[in-house]
């Protein structure tokens, strides 16, 4: 939503810039990988515990399978959207799809957690090349803004759905298959994907793109790898001489970023990333907005599917259905987004999203082992809030660059997207896995380290012995739920209050 615009008046396009059929159908197919990325950001929720029966990682690597994917994604988002930029979107998207493809086939396989982990690296790097292509060419598909932020708001609303339909798609697919079913699903539908996209949606780049910068995109890297390490390794371990030399490693890489970055701008040379876009007030807020967003997103549903299945005792699909309804309102409330804001200012809207799934995360911290009205609960309000909030900060953020620079934009909101996917495991996970290693009644190993460890300890026990072993280890589940859900609201509420101050005038 541009910046400038009034409060309270009403936003009309522009009738000689409206899109055709074409451009429609192109929306429905960038929606596409939109969905499969999200998808594969979440779908690990619900198929955790197969994953962990069949492969045996530790709760290490576990941890890492999931958070490896949307690291290395945060990692190369700004890389590749300005590859995009340069190379020509669609190129980009084409290749990124049929890797992702590849790659999807063979994490299916896998036969122990190594070879899952440098599947989902690999996965990440292909889904790298998706995110920004996508937002990108949807810019170029619509240039009346009203009907441009209705295409956002569906975008966005497929990033969020796909979130949230990840666990119900893993559900449904673990209910009749094995876990590498949650992989291979994606092979078909990137196969539409290629043929159709040469079909309805055109070529675009930046025509007066220079070269990549090599050593730009090295600093990135080691911006965000080492930055993430060290936040996981302090909430894991406290601070530690390992996590102080990770930060240093990252802060000094991220500084040294943003000098180049200003340095080659003022030579007249491109950088991996314009840093100059983040002068503006609406941009920052918007992309700090859905890194928390989606902070407090992945953090949920790092533990509901988990919650549902090993605690409460449902089966996959079932807890699918459970989390069904916080998918459907997030679509909703994300096309409702978009007619809102020809009314309110993003200053109102975007924190009274945030705010409101700031409530579902405080809802699922009065949890308890049979609470699934309030999982429930949780989840549509959490789905309400994001709907409402990424719709309106994704628009604002492509509406305060130029379209020359839609691919460093689009990558900056996807970024945004990524490292809170990151942070919202690494730091809600770690802290709900430490509390419950701190509380369950078991010695050393694996019921010491996750749930799902527990419940195959367990069946290994005399019935008695076994029993108070599950009874103590969904206690401690439940009490980090709690610890994770308080820390995690506390956040979105300080956020949502950043933004309304921030953009109380825009």
């Amino acid at each position: 939503m541009p910046a400038t615009l009034p409060a309270f008046r009403p936003v009309t396009g522009h009738p000689t810039l409206k899109a055709d059929l074409r451009s429609w159908i192109g929306l429905a197919v960038l929606v596409l990988p939109t969905l499969l990325v999200a998808i594969d950001t979440t779908v690990l929720s619900v198929a955790l515990p197969a994953i962990g029966a069949a492969l045996g990682p530790s709760s290490t690597e576990l941890l890492w399978i999931v958070d490896v994917y949307p690291l290395v994604l945060a990692g190369l988002l700004v890389t590749m959207g300005t590859v995009g930029d340069r190379i020509g979107r669609r190129r980009l998207l084409t290749i990124g799809a049929a890797g992702f493809g590849a790659v999807s086939f063979v994490a299916a396989f896998a036969v122990s957690g190594p070879q899952l982990l440098v599947a989902r690296v690999l996965l990440g790097f292909f889904g790298a090349m998706l995110m920004p292509a996508t937002l990108a060419l949807l810019h170029g598909l619509f240039a009346d803004p009203v009907q441009r932020r209705f295409a956002v708001a569906i975008w966005a609303s497929g990033f969020a759905a796909g979130a949230a339909a990840g666990p119900l798609v893993g559900g449904v697919l673990l209910e009749h298959f094995w876990w590498g079913s949650v992989f291979l699903v994606n092979v078909p539908v990137l196969a539409v994907l290629l043929v159709a996209l040469p079909l309805v949606v055109r070529e675009s780049r930046n025509p007066a793109a220079g070269r990549i910068d090599a050593l730009g995109v090295v600093l990135s890297l080691l911006a965000m790898t080492p930055t993430v390490l060290a936040i996981k390794l302090v909430v894991h371990d406290g601070p530690t001489i390992t996590a102080g030399i990770a930060l240093a490693i990252g802060s000094a890489a991220a500084v040294a970023f943003v000098q180049r970055a200003r340095a080659r701008l003022a030579a007249g040379e491109e950088p991996i990333l314009d840093v100059t876009l983040f002068r503006s007030p609406v941009l920052r807020l918007s992309a700090i907005a859905n890194a928390t967003s989606m902070f407090g997103y992945t953090g949920m549903l790092f533990f509901s599917a988990q919650y549902l299945t090993l605690v409460v005792g449902l089966s996959p699909m079932a807890t699918g259905m459970v989390l069904l309804p916080g998918f459907v309102i997030t679509i909703v409330a994300g096309i409702a987004a978009s007619a809102l804001a020809r009314w309110f200012r993003i200053g109102v809207l975007v924190p009274i999203g945030l705010t409101t799934a700031a409530a579902g995360l405080a809802v699922s911290a009065l949890l308890t082992g049979t609470s699934i009205g309030l999982m429930v609960l949780a989840s549509v309000l959490y789905g309400a809030g994001i709907g409402l909030s990424e719709t309106l900060t994704n628009d604002a953020i492509l509406s305060a660059a130029p379209p020359a620079r839609a691919g460093s934009a689009s990558a900056v909101s996807e970024t945004a997207y990524e490292v809170g996917a990151v942070l919202g495991t690494a730091v809600l996970g770690s802290v709900l896995s430490a509390v419950y290693s701190a509380s369950v009644a078991a010695p050393e190993g694996p019921a010491r380290e996750t749930l799902g460890g527990a419940v195959t300890t367990a069946a290994g026990l005399p019935a008695d012995a076994g029993a108070a072993l599950l009874d103590s280890a969904r206690t401690a589940f439940v009490t980090g739920i709690t610890a994770a859900s308080a820390l995690g609201a506390v956040v979105l509420l300080a956020v949502a209050t950043l933004v309304a101050v921030g953009l109380r005038r825009r």
